[in-house]
């Protein structure tokens, strides 16, 4: 059965949320992925919400949140770093497609976050457009060294911040939906081994951070 469309970024949230939690549980109900949803869906699409997250192979958006074809509208690169077509894709989303919610999702063990202190430990520059990517990454890193953070998952939490705060930043289409309350941005933490998503910030809803 189709779930009833989210009409706010509270209940979009709700939603998503609660697919993660049945996929820890190992109770995942794969709604919306049989022949019926993909006939409803071959006309246009209605996603609830804009995930953007890591490109990791091990953080498939629609089975860690258990949901199918047309529920989420997916944007994804190593890091999870913001540039021109990201920032596109996303006001897309949000502008075009109706979406509530901005899901930003980065994860433990994230090699890009991995590679950018190994470079600004070592001082050795990375090659080709990888050294793009360490670059995108490098102010979430020294931000948290600032703050004296050295914790992997204090260190990702401050990776996941920057990028929320670099959307809300960069994109006015975003930042206007957000003050109107039309839409709303969240960051998300993946656990890689119990595949559980925590809370690390929000812009737009009354749900407080819980990191």
């Amino acid at each position: 059965m189709t779930d009833p469309l989210p009409r706010s970024p509270q209940e979009a949230f709700e939603l998503l949320l609660a697919g993660n939690q049945r996929f820890v549980a190992g109770t995942s109900q794969h709604p919306n992925q049989d022949a019926a949803r993909r006939t409803e869906t071959a006309p246009g699409q209605r996603p609830f919400a804009v995930l953007f997250g890591c490109s990791d192979s091990r953080l498939a958006a629609e089975i860690i949140f258990d949901r199918g074809l047309g529920d989420l509208f997916v944007v994804r690169t190593a890091g999870h770093v913001a540039g021109p077509e990201v920032l596109g894709s996303i006001e897309y989303g949000i502008s075009v497609l109706d979406c509530p919610l901005v899901v930003v999702l980065g994860h433990d063990s994230c090699g890009a976050v991995a590679a950018t202190r190994a470079a600004l430990a070592d001082g050795v520059p990375s090659t080709g457009y990888v050294r793009d990517l360490i670059e995108r990454v490098t102010p979430s890193v020294l931000a948290a060294r600032a703050a004296g953070l050295t914790h992997d998952d204090d260190i990702l939490a401050e990776h996941i911040r920057h990028s929320v705060d670099l959307l809300m930043d960069r994109s006015r289409v975003l930042a206007d939906q957000v003050a109107a309350g039309k839409t709303a941005v969240v960051g998300l933490s993946y656990r890689l081994a119990d595949g559980s998503a925590r809370l690390i910030t929000t812009r737009g809803l009354p749900t407080e951070a819980t990191g």
